[in-house]
């Protein structure tokens, strides 16, 4: 079950992230063929239709935060009934596309992706699926990059399919797991299949393996599924590329079923999945190495010296090369951000530079790749590539306004904007923790220069507020993860960088997730429970959160010191809405809340009630000694 966190920073649009109506400065020009789509820049539909994520078997960071209201369009707005605006949701499925879920659901097995028994079978199987649909010797058509590891492999793959999108390829992304909507997987020149083209490969592949079981060739469980019908839509829809994201390890991995990559590249390593891949690093990383195929060049980032003496070990024995992509250099990016938020993603970028360049030379299009003067930058399709590269629940922020804000007189009532992030491992908490430290930071110094005023908000700015630095921003954290998670190991990086740079949570909220393991739903069939939540995981949570606040020195941050209180364990469960609005305002410093639709109401209405948020007009959730 996902993670939440959430806090409350004055946020504005960053800077070189330019709207898409404004040109990138010095691209002009991208190779792309006449008959291709304009590039899009629009959201993927995986942050349309419901806030409501259902981020399964990932933490989910939530940063909220208060600035002043606009009436300049923002870029991504949730509305109030929790669906994002910029694109309208359908919001009545049509049965055939409600079976199709319903068909997928009865997919789901008790046992666990990768485990045994059978596994070495497995791959024999899925090709065995692949013959039955008819596109087995078409594979290698698809000219994949495949892309596994521990952290970023849904990063790499996204900025692999941006780059050569916009060097002028057909692009085809497999990645999982999906936020709102299984189409979220599929994604054919940068959008996700569109609901009549995922319906048609969907029956056409159920069909023909309905057809075709036996006992000694059952349907094939979820995620196989699932990567079979990738292979489909692919083939089907002539993609001149296929960037294709392990699901889980490598070896024994559906994707591995892929004989004749193009290329092959390893993220960052680490420990996670250990009761299947191994419980040291180096067993890991022999796993994750079993997608190295002969005659196909691999390329990594830097890793613990143990993982990659396991990836090196591997790769001597194939006769392949193994590079060492570096972090990509900043100042490659003439002026320009990547797509996607966090130092961490450099590491993501440059090992994306270095496939899609090994794609382009051994495909024979090596004039579209950077040249090795790094002083010349990146070529143009790179660049737009990394700018424009977007992957939902991933260091992503989202700016809510509701439509009752709209109703009410600018400048008197707050906005709120949610920082997200996939983090579940400690690793990955840690590079989340300093993300967020830094978009807070950034973001405040973007108010402190001015940058409020270059926006348009001027007259409000003067009217409202004499000195925007006294307008304080509150940190709130939205958390919950998956049982088999230990908080023990997640929640302290969390906690222990943020304070060293400054940022401190004024509460925590433990809630229940949406998603279920049994079902899998559409963003417009997510709904909340009827039933009340099991909210005994969330109770743990509270109680590992409460004790590791006592057992910090944390000051507030003016740098006064912190009061810790004794009241810690709030349970709201079963309580009306109105005696529970005070979760907020009490001097706990946190609360279990028994639904995410809840916290999120709950999170609004503080919005609107405190415009300014003073530090001195508010009560402050630990009373400063």
């Amino acid at each position: 079950m996902p993670a939440v966190a959430a806090a409350f920073a004055v946020s504005p649009t960053p800077p070189n992230r330019c709207p898409p109506h404004i040109p990138y400065p010095g691209l002009t020009t991208t190779r792309r063929p006449v008959d291709s789509p304009p590039t899009p820049i629009s959201r993927p539909s995986s942050s349309s239709p419901f806030f409501y994520l259902s981020l399964k078997g990932r933490s989910l960071l939530a940063l909220v935060c208060f600035r002043l209201p606009s009436r300049r369009r923002l870029p991504t707005e949730m509305e109030s009934n929790g669906v994002m605006s910029g694109k309208t949701p359908d919001l009545v499925l049509s049965s055939s596309y409600e079976a199709a879920m319903r068909a997928l659901s009865s997919l789901i097995s008790g046992r666990k992706r990768g485990e045994p028994p059978k596994r070495d079978k497995k791959l024999d199987l899925i090709f065995n699926y692949l013959k039955i649909i008819g596109v087995e010797k078409s594979l290698p058509e698809l000219k994949i990059i495949h892309i596994g590891g521990t952290k970023g492999k849904g990063s790499t793959c996204t900025f692999c399919e941006a780059i050569l999108r916009e060097c002028g390829f057909r692009t085809g992304l497999f990645t999982s797991p999906h936020l709102m909507d299984v189409r979220e997987r599929f994604r054919i020149n940068g959008l996700d299949i569109s609901e009549d083209k995922f319906l048609y490969y969907f029956w056409d592949c159920w069909n023909l393996l309905k057809e075709s079981v036996d006992e000694d060739l059952p349907m094939p469980p979820l995620f196989q599924f699932l990567t079979v019908l990738a292979f489909k839509i692919f083939v089907s829809e002539k993609v001149d590329v296929a960037i294709i994201e392990v699901g889980l390890g490598g070896r024994f991995d559906s994707t591995n079923v892929v004989k004749e990559p193009v290329v092959c590249g390893i993220t960052s390593l680490g420990m996670d999945h250990m009761e299947i891949l191994g419980d040291t690093i180096g067993q890991i990383a022999s796993a994750k190495a079993g997608i190295f195929k002969p005659h196909v060049p691999a390329f990594t980032v830097p890793q613990l010296p143990e993982a990659m003496l396991a990836l090196e070990e591997r790769a001597s024995e194939l006769m392949i090369p193994l590079t060492f992509a570096s972090p990509l250099d900043p100042s490659v990016m003439n002026g320009l951000t990547l797509g996607l938020a966090g130092d961490h993603q450099l590491i993501n970028a440059g090992l994306a530079v270095a496939l899609c360049t090994s794609w382009l030379q051994r495909t024979g299009h090596a004039e579209l790749t950077p040249n090795d003067n790094p002083e010349e930058g990146l070529p143009v399709g790179f660049l737009r590539g990394l700018s424009t590269a977007r992957l939902g629940g991933r260091a992503q922020t989202i700016i809510d306004k509701p439509k009752m804000l709209e109703q009410i007189p600018y400048g008197n009532s707050g906005d709120l904007i949610f920082y997200l992030d996939g983090a579940h491992s400690p690793e990955s908490m840690e590079v989340c923790a300093r993300w967020f430290s830094s978009a807070v930071g950034e973001a405040q110094q973007f108010v402190k220069n001015g940058f409020v005023k270059e926006l348009g908000y001027s007259s409000l700015y003067e009217n409202k507020h004499s000195s925007e630095s006294k307008k304080a921003s509150k940190k709130i954290l939205l958390f919950n993860c998956m049982e088999k998670r230990d908080p023990q190991l997640l929640l302290p990086p969390l906690v222990d960088i943020c304070a060293s740079n400054g940022v401190h949570f004024s509460k925590a909220l433990f809630v229940p997730s949406m998603s279920v393991y049994h079902r899998v739903d559409s963003g417009s069939s997510i709904v909340a429970p009827n039933t009340p939540a099991n909210l005994s995981w969330q109770s743990t949570l509270q109680r590992t959160w409460d004790k590791l606040i006592q057992e910090k020195d944390l000051v507030n941050d003016n740098g006064s010191k912190m009061q810790k209180l004794g009241k810690t364990h709030e349970d709201f469960t079963g309580e009306p809405l109105e005696k529970c609005v005070p979760v907020l305002k009490d001097l706990s410093p946190s609360a279990v809340v028994p639904s995410l639709p809840l916290a999120i109401r709950w999170l609004r209405d503080y919005a609107k009630d405190n415009p300014s948020l003073h530090l001195q007009d508010h009560c402050i959730w630990w009373v400063m000694s």
